[in-house]
């Protein structure tokens, strides 16, 4: 299987190449005989994704991000958080939106809510949101094969019908992803990781989350330090 390491991934890429697919996004796919999509979910920092943004294009590769715009984890309006998916911009990755159901109480019209917080988010980042995927989608939204021209849906029957879909959510691939690269089965492959899971070296998904829980103590404190001068003389950073 594929270590959840920042090496591991590199490997991925690696054998992708080497397998013959060539690297498309999900408007260009239709141009290639063999091609993958790689994607990946935001679901919890933005920092993280950007040090896989960045391996990928040490790699060559561009790729898209989806970003939530309603989460308790990150800001992407913020001055941090938008300045970290400009950087992914800037490393020739697409930013598409990821939308969360889930969030809203009461939701009469999915589509509408979906192009409003496209919009809201192209406001943001000052470019157009033209790709969408679901988070914690229901099994409604998952067989719907929404319509959301112009932009597309990453959950439309497309991309699941016509291409080997793979993903390492909750930190398990339920296929041997390696495998079936290497197997040369499918012409078509559409990959999603979540940058959270890839570290240095290996570590169980009961540490990787630990360290991302513990770690917001720290964030919290610098976020504070910007509105507190000298804080530092009323609390000091090892006590937390």
């Amino acid at each position: 299987m594929i270590p959840f390491t920042f090496k591991g991934y590199a490997d991925l890429i690696d054998t992708l190449r080497k397998s013959g697919y060539e690297f498309a996004d999900y408007h260009d796919y239709a141009d290639f005989t063999r091609c993958v999509i790689l994607r990946h979910d935001i679901d919890n920092s933005i920092e993280k994704a950007l040090t896989i943004a960045e391996l990928e294009h040490e790699q060559g590769v561009k790729s898209t991000y989806f970003t939530l715009l309603r989460t308790d984890f990150y800001n992407p309006a913020s001055r941090k958080g938008l300045s970290g998916l400009k950087k992914i911009q800037s490393l020739g990755h697409e930013i598409g939106l990821h939308f969360d159901e889930m969030a809203y109480d009461e939701l009469d019209d999915v589509e509408v809510a979906i192009k409003h917080e496209a919009g809201v988010l192209s406001d943001i980042i000052g470019t157009p949101i033209t790709i969408v995927s679901m988070h914690r989608p229901s099994q409604k939204t998952l067989d719907a094969n929404y319509d959301l021209y112009p932009m597309v849906n990453s959950y439309g029957k497309t991309f699941f019908n016509d291409f080997k879909y793979l993903s390492d959510s909750r930190r398990r691939w339920r296929e041997p992803a390696h495998d079936i690269i290497k197997s040369g089965e499918y012409d078509r492959l559409h990959i999603l990781t979540h940058p959270i899971w890839y570290q240095e070296t290996e570590e169980s998904i009961h540490d990787t989350i630990k360290r991302f829980v513990t770690s917001a103590n720290k964030e919290r404190y610098l976020q504070e330090s910007e509105n507190i001068k000298d804080i530092e003389s009323i609390l000091d950073i090892n006590e937390i």
